[in-house]
């Protein structure tokens, strides 16, 4: 079975939702400020590793990615790090930064060399409203631990024309000042914001924030990296960069699969096709490594060409 679908596509990327549960309730992510809680079919480290390893087998991964939810709060995160040591593929997080700094040492022990921090807003009080949980005080200590520990941080922030519109440039300040790179990510029609006027009333476009942020002086895009979610900007104070599937679509390229706690597979964040691959546990391995390529195969068709077109998934769930 070929592992690569007509557009070129295979995966080299994979993200792993250590748990789908999260300490914040983001508009963007979740309805009226709802905790997702974790799934009660959630793997142990040791399957949940058993998995990544299979599928590393199969496919040489180059990345794996932790996600959530928030994985810094997984009970699995302990065997999950130790688990990745085995691991040659580069390791990176995603994460809302609330208990970044308790862990740097471990992250840091598994290889861990890139952090994603999800921050959206430099205003204790607009931070605290958007997220509805958590301190900022302590995600901008983390993420200068993880700066000084030399890991490579990145922050992205959802911007919401009713809610952040007005952090836009304090961020890009901050995070400039740092050389920490500042990527918006489109709001994007998934889940509770698919449809509606919700999505309507609070979408911000690229171009906007490209103006923005324009006090800063001209800024100039830079190629984008094959395979890339990203485009980066520079201006003479420093990298910016969007996640735009509704102003610049990414799709054609993409390389990332993704594996949840419960040990489901998605090979595109617009599809809520899920491929079980549980019972790899319990199979010889030959017989899992068939049930693998087969649920891959599977996945691959599930990408889009272009762009994500909306689905009822959640991003909690599967992991950005």
């Amino acid at each position: 079975m070929s592992l690569i679908d007509p557009l070129g596509r295979r995966f080299r990327s994979l993200r792993v939702s250590l748990t789908s549960a999260c300490n914040y309730a983001c508009d963007y992510c979740v309805p009226a400020g709802s905790l997702l809680k974790p799934s009660p079919d959630a793997l142990d480290g040791a399957d949940l590793m058993r998995l990544v390893t299979l599928l590393d087998r199969v496919l040489d991964l180059k990345k794996i990615r932790l996600t959530g939810g928030e994985p810094l709060i997984a009970p699995n995160l302990s065997a999950v790090l130790e688990g990745l040591r085995e691991h040659s593929a580069e390791i990176s997080l995603t994460t809302n930064g609330q208990f970044l700094a308790r862990h740097i040492d471990a992250l840091q022990a598994a290889g861990c060399k890139r952090i994603n921090v999800s921050l959206d807003a430099m205003d204790p009080v607009v931070f605290k409203t958007m997220a509805k949980a958590g301190d900022l005080e302590t995600v901008l200590e983390g993420i200068e631990l993880a700066l000084g520990a030399g890991m490579k941080v990145k922050v992205n922030t959802v911007p919401m024309r009713t809610q952040n519109r007005d952090q836009v440039v304090p961020l890009f300040d901050w995070c400039s000042a740092r050389g920490v790179e500042l990527r918006f990510i489109e709001l994007m029609r998934m889940g509770h914001l698919q449809n509606g006027a919700a999505f309507d009333q609070e979408f911000i476009p690229q171009a906007e924030l490209v103006d923005l942020l324009s006090e800063f002086g001209p800024a100039e895009p830079q190629p984008r990296e094959a395979n890339s979610t990203s485009q980066t900007w520079t201006n003479p104070r420093g990298r910016f960069g969007f996640i735009s599937n509704e102003s610049a679509p990414f799709c054609g390229d993409c390389d990332r699969l993704r594996l949840t706690s419960d040990g489901k597979l998605y090979g595109c964040i617009s599809s809520s096709h899920a491929l079980d691959i549980r019972d790899a546990l319990t199979l010889p391995e030959p017989d899992a490594i068939a049930l693998i390529m087969d649920c891959l195969g599977q996945a691959l068709k599930d990408k889009q060409p272009v762009r994500f077109s909306g689905e009822q998934t959640i991003m909690q769930i599967l992991g950005g």
